[in-house]
């Protein structure tokens, strides 16, 4: 499996405290919850350009 989509799972496993911690109140969380959404978004992206450069190679690069 892709080491992108797999960060990209962790982060936002990681991120769900922080998100509940914001939802009562806590704006350090809000603050660590926009930079992770960041991350996110630059983790989604790299995924995206991955998946369109397998689908461009014809297939899976490992096999």
């Amino acid at each position: 499996m892709s080491s992108n989509f797999d960060q990209l799972v962790e982060t936002v496993s990681n991120t769900r405290a922080d998100v509940e911690k914001a939802e009562e109140g806590n704006k350090a969380a809000t603050a660590r919850v926009r930079k992770q959404m960041q991350a996110i978004k630059n983790l989604a992206q790299s995924l995206r350009k991955e998946m369109l450069e397998l689908r461009d190679a014809g297939g899976s690069q490992e096999g």
